[in-house]
């Protein structure tokens, strides 16, 4: 019964890394700045999950306090898509 309740606590994660994957596959075989803007979303989203989330339903989004958490992301998916704007082709 905990290990139920266990797997069902990480669809957070499950869901921001099944987006980082889309974008990583679109990255290597379409077009290289949609994926990195699809990766950058995939950060986001782990940071807007982790901002709603509590820390039980976070599951291994929960690293340190939910602030340092969702600050972390959200910088790290914005930095992303900017660099993934502003570099040349």
């Amino acid at each position: 019964m905990a290990g139920e309740a266990q797997r069902r606590s990480q669809w957070p994660l499950a869901l921001s890394l099944l987006v980082a994957l889309t974008g990583l596959v679109v990255l290597w075989f379409y077009n290289w700045r949609n994926g990195v803007l699809i990766f950058a979303g995939a950060v986001g989203l782990a940071g807007v999950l982790r901002a709603t989330l509590t820390d039980t339903a976070a599951g291994l989004l929960h690293v340190r306090g939910r602030m340092f958490d969702t600050t972390f992301l959200l910088l790290t998916a914005t930095a992303i898509a900017i660099l993934g704007l502003i570099v040349p082709n």
